[in-house]
């Protein structure tokens, strides 16, 4: 998944590879569980700020290198840090995973190992998520004294309460289909099979309409902030937008005439 624009570099704490539409975003740093460092944090706000400018984007994928997807904040980078700078650090990350829900394009983590703390948090921002059979999942800054606060506002918005309380309060660990179960990942995918099924699933968005899954995604996150007669008009208004729209125009003329809709018309 190259692309001469963005050849991926061994250095980089996050590589960039592009292909057909879809964005993978490699999670650099293998010999510290991919932990997240003042540096990739930088990186990666760099690339999703230019992927959020890239209509030939269509769907962003974040893994990682080597045995982990990602570990968490780097604690031994965190503890030389004076506290303005871990607030700084902090802030950015906080930043950082907004970012991915306010990308138009759909993001899937393809977890290809451990994900802890602010790792487990990066699984539950990203819109959707496959792991390998050998991922694991635990929240457990409070073995160390740290509550996994900034995991706990994703994880407890896609799990049940009493199941992020679990994870948050004992720090244990759950297997990938335990996280299949309980609604933190989308699909397992047996070990050494990722990628494929990941590139599955990026498949079956890269058929839809840019356009209407951006407006889509927009939309399915605003509304879940909201009570529901609010969150009622927001969506009325934006389905008689999409309506009017060519786009939808298009694949409801389509689906009436019993062919395949031509997007691009």
């Amino acid at each position: 998944m190259n692309d001469a624009s963005h050849p991926p570099s061994s250095a980089a704490a996050v590589q960039r590879a592009d292909s057909g539409g879809v964005c993978v975003l490699r999670l650099n740093r293998p010999a510290q569980y991919n932990a997240l460092s003042r540096d990739l944090l930088e990186r990666l706000h760099a690339e999703l700020d230019a992927i959020a400018a890239n209509p030939e984007v269509r769907v962003v994928v974040v893994t990682g290198t080597g045995k982990a997807f990602c570990a968490g904040h780097d604690l031994r980078e965190m503890r030389a840090l004076p506290q303005d700078e871990v607030a700084a650090l902090f802030a950015s990350c906080t930043a950082m995973m907004q970012k991915l829900t306010a990308l138009p394009q759909p993001v899937i983590a393809a977890v290809n190992g451990i994900a802890t703390a602010a790792g487990c948090q990066l699984v539950a921002q990203c819109d959707l998520a496959v792991a390998s059979e050998e991922a694991r999942f635990a929240v457990s800054g409070v073995n160390l004294g740290l509550f996994c606060s900034t995991p706990a506002v994703p994880l407890s918005r896609n799990i049940a309460r009493k199941r992020a309380a679990e994870m948050l309060f004992t720090g244990e660990f759950i297997d990938a289909r335990t996280a299949l179960d309980w609604g933190l990942v989308n699909r397992v995918a047996p070990a050494g099979g990722l990628m494929p099924a990941v590139q599955e699933l990026a498949g079956k968005l890269l058929a839809k309409p840019r356009e209407v899954l951006a407006l889509g995604k927009a939309l399915f996150y605003r509304q879940l902030e909201e009570r529901m007669a609010p969150a009622y008009r927001d969506a009325s208004c934006t389905i008689v937008d999409n309506m009017a729209g060519r786009i939808a125009q298009e694949g409801v003329a389509a689906f009436l005439e019993k062919r395949e809709p031509d997007w691009k018309k």
